[in-house]
């Protein structure tokens, strides 16, 4: 299977930075544009399936990817954000004051945080890794989109590396971003990471929070 993993275009709590995880928030106008570029993008190809994780910013993403295809979108819980417990909601700057300790351990130290309230990121890795190979054992051989978040996509990334969640922060996803991953018998190949070239010139954005 060739799994086309993408993460939800643009809301307005990425552009001010406000912890999103499991609150339900919509696409912007811009988020909706991303979308159809990367609906452009992937149109030509041979789609078995669409999926989404269950929030609307996902799911509003797939919709318009699988639209050109004639394809429902099929919705997995374990593609879910994740749960940051009593960050969802906070600004960044909120989450400084609040919560200076764990804010400190969660930039250094991600791998090592439970959320009260929340999980950890190996809760999350667990249930994200569990979708995907269910998703690979119904489409061997075809080609699928799914559609889920930047934690998500970070940590089933290092999954499928064979790296460990203290790489968190190695991995860029920005909105719309689409990864490629064949899944083999014996092996996963990462042939792509964080492409946005269907949304910016290769030169320009490059400074775009990974946030």
């Amino acid at each position: 299977m060739r799994l086309f993993l993408v993460r939800h275009g643009e809301t307005k709590w990425n552009r001010e930075e406000v912890f999103r995880g499991q609150i339900d928030v919509e696409l912007n106008e811009r988020g909706r544009e991303q979308a159809r570029l990367t609906a452009r993008a992937l149109a030509g190809l041979k789609l078995a399936a669409v999926y989404a994780s269950p929030l609307s910013r996902a799911q509003e993403t797939a919709r318009i990817i699988a639209e050109p295809h004639g394809l429902p979108v099929g919705i997995l819980e374990g593609l879910n954000d994740l749960d940051y417990g009593n960050w969802q909601g906070l600004s960044h700057q909120e989450v400084r004051e609040r919560y200076p300790e764990l804010y400190r351990e969660w930039a250094s130290r991600p791998h090592t945080v439970r959320f009260e309230g929340g999980e950890s990121l190996d809760d999350a890795r667990r249930r994200a890794v569990a979708a995907l190979e269910e998703i690979a054992a119904r489409h061997m051989g075809q080609n699928v989109v799914a559609v889920s978040h930047r934690v998500i996509n970070k940590i089933v990334l290092l999954a499928f590396l064979g790296l460990d969640n203290s790489h968190f922060w190695e991995i860029k996803q920005d909105t719309c971003a689409v990864n490629v991953i064949e899944f083999h018998p014996d092996r996963y190949v990462i042939c792509r990471i964080n492409d946005t070239c269907h949304i910016n010139p290769i030169h320009k954005g490059m400074e775009a929070p990974d946030f």
